[in-house]
């Protein structure tokens, strides 16, 4: 069978070549991916069929096969054995003011990101009949989460740690798992809920990072924060585009589906420059002051 991934990253998962074009089907592909449960040979593969749409798009010849329905075989996503999931109260918070604080840090947001190249790629390969530019986007955004994964990943060596070594929660899926079935709900309530909460909490984190001495890290965050306010902004324009194209009014929808989906409430202070930026519009940042405070995150 051929592959878009090298031998060390392909997956039982890996679906065959399309006999019309002699091209694996992209989301195929990232099924593919989302199976593998090493995270270095999935931030590999993430890159590699990132690399081949970029390519394949230049050429005007993508292979997305939006038509398909896949389905997946078995449980999702594929994870390494370690480290334990646990239940969110059971972690320990650490000062970031001494090394082993910031390690534990550094460790809770490299199992974000691995989370969200996983996301991302349930995205990828769940929903049929999406534009072209839908597929393109969310592998764009698995293949950035996959380099901030590896940033993490590389700066918890500096201090002799490796992913896996605390344990984690498995939050961010059980949301993916939760809206499955309606991409209307995934973009309401991932990019716009769960990684939004992102846009608040970096500046703080970074400055309690610079203040502990911790340059290095901190730099980390600010390419995170950076590339999340993208992020999130694509989740914006898929809700909206979804929501005109059902006749929505966005903040209506919004609100029913946090409801339904039992979206965890937001609370200040919100970091409301990045929001902005990441296409919040003033009637929806007005929703999240009466929802949560109206404090600003740090800068």
């Amino acid at each position: 069978m051929n592959s878009v991934f090298p031998d060390s990253a392909r997956t039982g998962a890996e679906l065959s070549v399309d006999a019309a074009t002699s091209q694996p089907g992209w989301r195929a592909a990232a099924l593919a991916a989302l199976y593998e449960a090493d995270p270095l040979a999935k931030s590999g593969a993430v890159s590699a069929l990132y690399a081949l749409a970029q390519g394949g798009a230049a050429r005007g010849d993508t292979h997305w096969h939006a038509e398909q329905t896949l389905s997946a075989p078995g449980d999702l996503p594929g994870r390494p054995a370690r480290p334990d999931l646990v239940e969110p109260r059971s972690l320990q918070r650490r000062s970031m003011s001494t090394p082993q604080g910031r390690v534990v840090l550094l460790h809770a947001l490299a199992h974000i990101e691995f989370n969200a190249i996983n996301l991302a790629l349930d995205a990828v390969w769940r929903f049929p009949d999406m534009p072209a530019d839908f597929y393109a986007d969310w592998l764009k955004v698995a293949a950035e989460e996959a380099y901030h994964f590896s940033l993490l990943v590389k700066r918890l060596a500096d201090y002799g740690h490796a992913y896996g070594d605390f344990p984690a929660h498995n939050g961010l899926w059980e949301m993916c798992e939760r809206t499955s079935g309606d991409v209307l709900a995934r973009m309401a309530l991932v990019p716009r809920v769960l990684e939004a909460r992102g846009l608040d909490a970096s500046p703080p984190i970074r400055a309690r990072l610079k203040q502990a001495g911790d340059d290095e890290s901190a730099a980390i965050l600010d390419i995170i924060l950076h590339d999340e306010v993208g992020h999130v902004r694509i989740g914006n324009h898929w809700f909206r585009h979804l929501c005109a194209q059902r006749g929505l009014d966005p903040h209506a929808a919004w609100l029913e589906l946090a409801a339904q989906y039992h979206a965890p409430k937001m609370r200040g202070p919100f970091n409301f420059e990045a929001r902005r930026s990441a296409g919040f519009d003033d009637a929806e940042l007005e929703t999240l002051k009466a929802q949560g405070g109206d404090g600003d995150a740090e800068k």
